[in-house]
């Protein structure tokens, strides 16, 4: 695979994504090649808004906002860009926007390319350990339409499997499990809880992401210590530290500080990076949040592009599981019609009364991250249920991440966001 030079911290284009974006761009060749960067740049940073967006939603919402919390935008993403394949009218007109995106066409092939290059496993180059997966569940009372059951297989490359919700729900819910927490190596073990499908399901689907990389400089574990970590509270407790005397890519930023810690890169050029927004002040995380996701562009204006030196360095060890159901968070966005009595799904299955009777019952998402000085170990599943209806600077920097801050992990050729979160208190291990 050819990609853009990996020199520097800023943003490269890479071909591969450059090629993609002439196959469905309606200009002639000449124009194409001037018009795809652009074309590729506002897609890209369309989807870090979608995550940066959603992200604010769950972090500050009743959930979260006194846990330690973490998600996978791209993976309930994927979810929702399966249902719009499988629906029409207001429906899918209101995914595609929420989803910023022009058509399911060009959905579909973006979120191909997305399975098939970005999330492949880079463990046997040297990069990180890599693993996305998609699965469908569909009862034996139905039928996936030609079209839609293309797309599942060959678009999304998901596993598909014929069931029976109708009398067999929680021996159903229990293989859906058992499949997530396969594909996440394990981290993810109950992402659809008990009583999350019943009689009145008819599909599932399913989306799995693990990720396991080893950071570019590891911290040295006889260097670690406690040391006292503000919480949002006014108190405080002590919690174990990493620290180093390298040079580190840190940028300070008007009220807040970002950190990019690079994870060990393989041969296939793709980098990614955790990257630290920590505020300035001990209780400003949640206008932080609020800042990034609603301004648009934010995470592009916001990168620490050079190493530098810095003075006190220290970052937390943390561990956290965090698990929500979505449908409320995704209409505070917008996103209504595929929940309600007026959810058009009817592309999804060959019987146009059974496809009439469908609306997405609800969206279950549960994460899991690890931070030490070794790297990251990370894992994500979202389950969408559908039912019958009825309901830069010269001098030293310090970067002490002793209170509350975001994190994100990003791979950074793309821009991709694969997970986000915050830290109110490293000690718990949720």
């Amino acid at each position: 695979m050819q990609t853009a030079p990996s020199e520097g911290r800023g943003f490269r284009v890479p071909s591969w994504l450059l090629r993609f974006c002439r196959s469905f761009l309606p200009l002639p060749r000449s124009s194409a090649a001037r018009n795809s960067r652009m074309d590729l740049r506002e897609l890209i940073a369309s989807q870090t808004d979608v995550a940066l967006s959603l992200s604010k939603q769950v972090l500050l919402s009743t959930e979260a906002k006194n846990s330690n919390a973490v998600l996978s935008p791209v993976s309930i993403d994927v979810v929702l860009s399966l249902i719009a394949a499988g629906s029409k009218g207001p429906t899918q007109d209101q995914l595609l926007s929420y989803l910023k995106t022009k058509s399911v066409e060009h959905l579909n092939a973006f979120s191909s390319e997305l399975v098939s290059v970005v999330f492949s496993d880079g463990s046997g180059a040297g990069g990180p350990n890599l693993a996305f997966a998609n699965g469908v569940w569909v009862d034996k009372s139905i039928s996936l339409r030609p079209f839609f059951e293309h797309v599942v297989d060959n678009v999304y490359k998901a596993a598909s499997d014929q069931v029976d919700f109708q009398t067999k729900a929680a021996e159903v819910a229990k293989g859906v499990n058992a499949w997530a927490e396969k594909q996440t190596k394990g981290v993810i073990k109950e992402v659809l809880p008990s009583g999350a499908v019943d009689n009145t399901t008819r599909l599932v689907f399913a989306n799995a992401l693990y990720f396991k990389g080893a950071w570019n400089d590891k911290f040295d574990a006889s260097a670690t210590k406690d040391h006292d970590f503000h919480l949002l509270s006014g108190s405080s407790i002590k919690v174990p530290f990493m620290t180093s005397k390298k040079k580190q890519f840190v940028s300070q930023f008007d009220g807040f500080k970002v950190l990019s810690l690079p994870y060990k890169q393989g041969e296939d050029k793709r980098r990614f990076s955790m990257y630290f927004f920590l505020p300035g002040s001990k209780d400003g995380l949640p206008a932080l949040v609020e800042k990034a996701g609603s301004e648009t562009g934010f995470l592009n204006r916001h990168l620490p592009l050079q190493k530098v030196e810095v003075g006190e360095f220290r970052i937390p060890r943390f561990k956290i599981s965090f698990g929500f159901e979505a449908s409320n968070t995704l209409k505070g966005l917008g996103l209504v019609l595929p929940f309600s009595n007026e959810a058009d799904l009817t592309e999804m299955v060959e019987s146009s009364a059974a496809g009439s009777n469908l609306s997405v019952s609800s969206i279950f998402h549960k994460s899991f991250i690890e931070v030490n000085e070794e790297g990251t170990e990370a894992g994500a599943a979202s389950v969408g249920v559908i039912a019958l209806r009825s309901l830069l600077v010269a001098e030293k920097i310090d970067f002490v991440a002793d209170h509350p801050f975001m994190f994100l992990i990003k791979e950074d050729l793309t821009g991709m966001v694969l997970f986000s979160g915050h830290i109110l208190d490293p000690s718990q291990a949720s």
